[in-house]
């Protein structure tokens, strides 16, 4: 399975938030339509079709992603940076 950039879960977390205080302070159409869409891109990222699920999920694994450091070394030699796709 295919795990998500904590750096990007992390921005579209920020965003969903931000967005969700906003839509709580003053409805907007645009505001709610662009909830809307970060709301979808988060549950697809997170494999779930509820955003409470998706944001349990994300947090999640922000939270595994701050405990387990990344081991770049390669029994290779390489010098453990990875390709860009």
């Amino acid at each position: 399975m295919l795990v998500p950039d904590p750096k990007v879960v992390r921005t579209l977390l920020t965003r969903y938030a931000s967005l969700r205080i906003a839509q709580a302070e003053r409805e907007r159409e645009a505001t709610a339509r662009e909830l809307e869409d970060v709301s979808y891109t988060l549950c697809v990222m997170m494999g779930t079709t509820d955003i409470h699920d998706a944001v349990g999920k994300a947090d999640t694994l922000l939270a595994e992603a701050g405990r387990a450091p990344v081991d770049t070394t390669d029994p290779d030699g390489e010098n453990g940076l990875r390709l860009a796709v």
